[in-house]
C-alpha cells in the first residue's frame, strides 16, 4: 500500500511535488532525496527555504554544545544553497542563535537577495551593538537588505534587541509589512518619521519594543494600513516622546502600548476601524491623577494626561475600541472632554485592582449604538469618582450611565467569584435595559487544582445564573475553565 501511494505521489506534476515540499522545513524536504532518483534534486527546486538551527539540532538534549554540530548545521545550509544556485525564491526564513557564523550568515542572506527573495524572515539571536566587550562580536545585518528592490515582507526577531538597522541610505521601495519584535528594545538612530519615509508603499508596520529619546516622533504615510507599537521608557536608555504625531489617513488598525507622550498635536486616522490603547503610567503618576488639587510641577504631569483626550478624538470614527486599566486611569482626566463615539460597536475594558473605572460611565454614555462589551476582569481599584458603572458603592444615581446604553452582549473574563464581582454583575443586569446575552468565564488558575469545594462554589454560580436569567430576562451562562 505504501508504495502503491508513493508512485501515485510521485507521478504528480514537478511543480505539484515543489508546491508539496514548500510546507516542509528544508531538512524535511532534504530527507525526501533519498525516496527514488526522481526526489533526489527536487527539493532543491522549492522556492521557499526555512532554515532553523533548533530544527536541525534537536531533538537530542544538549546536540548542540557538541563538537562539529554547529559546523555540520552551516554546511548544510551552504550546500542547499549551492544546489539552488541562481534560482529564483520566493521565501527564505533563517532561525539561529548565538553560535554560527555571523559573516556566514551575512552570506546566506546576501544570497538570496540576489535571487530576488521578497518573503524574509530573520530570527537572529545575536548580541546586539554594544552589548559585547568585543566589538567582533557586534552584529550588523549587510547592507544589501536596506538597498532591496524586491523584498516585500520583512521580519526581523531578536532576544537580543534589534538595533542592526543601518542608519543612512535605507529605501525599500516594494515592502508593504515589516514587524520588528525585539524583547529588549529597538533602537533606531533615525528619527521615527525618516524610518517610515524610507518604506513608501509600506502597508503592515510592527515595532516592539521601542525606545524614544525625548524628542518628537511621527508616524506619516499615506500607504499605511495597519500599525503596532509597543514602546517603554528606560531610564538607561531614552525617555518620553515629547509630542507623537499620527499623519496615517489610510489606517484601519492601531495596537499602541507607550507611556503617555507631552502632547498630541496631530492625530490623523479618519479610516480607523480597530484601536487598542495601553497607556502606560507610573505609580507615583497614579498618585497626582487621583488628586483633588495637583499644583507646580505636577500641573505638567496633568496636562500630559489631559492631552490624552486630543488622541481620543483622532478615534471617533472606531467601530472597536480596546482599552487597557492604565488607560482607563489616564482617560480619568478627560472625562469632560470625552468625544462621542458613533461608530463603536464593540468595547473591551481590561481590569486591575490597582487601577480605578472613574471613565467607564462617561464612556458607556458616549456610544450610542454599542452592541458588545468584554470586560477582562471586574476587580478595580475604588475611589468616590468609580462612577455608577459598576455596584462597589451604594449611590442614589447608581446605573444612570448604563440606563441609555444600547449593548446587547456582555462577555466577563477572569471571573474570580467574589462578592465585589457578584454585585457588579446584577448590578449590570439590573440596570442594562437592551442586555439579552452575558457570558461569564472563570479565571483558570493552573496553579490552583480543582478541589471540591471550588466545585462547590462553580455550582452555586451556575444557579444563581439561572436565576439571574429568568429574573432579569437575559440569557446569562457560566462557563468553568477547560469546558471550552
Amino acid at each position: 500500500m505504501f508504495v502503491e501511494t508513493m508512485d501515485l505521489v510521485s507521478s504528480l506534476p514537478e511543480e505539484v511535488l515543489c508546491h508539496i515540499l514548500s510546507f516542509m522545513s528544508t531538512k524535511e524536504a532534504a530527507l525526501t532525496s533519498v525516496l527514488s532518483k526522481r526526489w533526489l534534486s527536487l527539493w532543491t527546486l522549492v522556492p521557499n527555504l526555512d532554515v532553523d538551527d533548533s530544527v536541525f539540532l534537536h531533538p537530542e538534549e544538549g546536540k548542540r554544545e557538541r563538537e562539529g554540530i554547529l559546523q555540520s548545521f552551516m554546511d548544510f545550509v551552504e550546500r542547499v544553497l549551492a544546489l539552488q544556485g541562481d534560482s529564483p525564491i520566493k521565501r527564505f526564513s533563517l532561525k539561529c542563535k548565538t553560535g554560527i557564523d555571523q559573516d556566514r550568515v551575512n552570506l546566506w542572506i546576501r544570497n538570496v537577495l540576489r535571487r530576488g527573495v521578497s518573503d524574509l524572515e530573520l530570527c537572529l539571536d545575536f548580541p546586539r551593538f554594544g552589548s559585547s566587550d568585543n566589538d567582533d562580536e557586534d552584529y550588523q545585518l549587510p547592507w544589501e537588505m536596506f538597498e532591496s528592490k524586491t523584498l516585500v515582507d520583512l521580519k526581523l526577531t531578536s532576544e537580543f534587541g534589534v538595533d542592526w538597522w543601518r542608519d543612512q541610505g535605507t529605501l525599500l521601495p516594494m515592502l508593504k509589512s515589516l514587524r520588528i519584535d525585539s524583547g529588549v528594545l529597538v533602537l533606531l538612530s533615525d528619527e521615527l518619521e525618516q524610518f517610515v519615509y524610507a518604506l513608501p508603499v509600506v502597508e503592515e508596520l510592527c515595532l516592539a519594543t521601542m525606545v524614544w529619546f525625548d524628542s518628537d516622533e511621527t508616524v506619516s504615510s499615506a500607504s499605511l494600513r495597519k500599525l503596532t507599537i509597543y514602546a517603554k521608557g528606560f531610564e538607561d536608555f531614552g525617555g518620553d516622546p515629547k509630542g507623537f504625531y499620527f499623519d496615517t489617513p489610510s489606517l484601519v488598525y492601531l495596537d499602541y502600548s507607550d507611556y503617555v507622550a507631552a502632547d498630541y498635536p496631530v492625530v490623523n486616522l479618519t479610516s480607523l476601524v480597530e484601536a487598542r490603547l495601553n497607556l502606560l503610567v507610573k505609580e507615583d503618576q497614579v498618585e497626582l491623577i487621583r488628586a483633588a488639587a495637583p499644583n507646580g510641577e505636577d500641573d505638567v504631569v496633568i496636562q500630559r494626561f489631559r492631552n490624552v483626550s486630543k488622541l481620543m478624538s483622532g478615534l471617533i470614527n472606531v467601530e472597536k475600541l480596546s482599552l487597557s486599566a492604565d488607560t482607563l486611569e489616564v482617560l480619568s482626566l478627560s472625562c469632560d472632554s470625552m468625544p462621542v463615539f458613533n461608530n463603536l460597536k464593540s468595547l473591551n475594558i481590561k481590569s486591575h485592582r490597582e487601577r480605578g473605572w472613574q471613565a467607564v460611565p462617561v464612556l458607556l454614555r458616549n456610544c450610542p449604538h454599542l452592541e458588545t462589551i468584554v470586560f477582562e476582569g471586574l476587580v478595580h481599584h475604588v475611589t468616590d469618582d468609580c462612577g455608577d458603572a459598576c455596584g462597589c458603592i451604594s449611590r442614589e444615581d447608581k446605573g444612570r450611565s448604563l440606563v441609555s446604553c444600547p449593548v446587547k452582549k456582555i462577555q466577563i473574563h477572569g471571573f474570580k467569584i467574589t462578592v465585589p464581582e457578584m454585585k457588579t454583575i446584577r448590578h449590570i443586569l439590573e440596570s442594562l435595559p437592551c442586555l439579552k446575552e452575558m457570558k461569564i468565564y472563570a479565571e483558570d488558575d493552573d496553579d490552583d487544582p480543582i478541589n471540591l469545594e471550588v466545585l462547590k462554589g462553580y455550582k452555586e454560580i451556575e444557579m444563581a445564573m439561572k436565576y439571574y436569567s429568568q429574573l432579569f430576562k437575559c440569557d446569562v451562562s457560566f462557563v468553568r475553565p477547560g469546558s471550552l
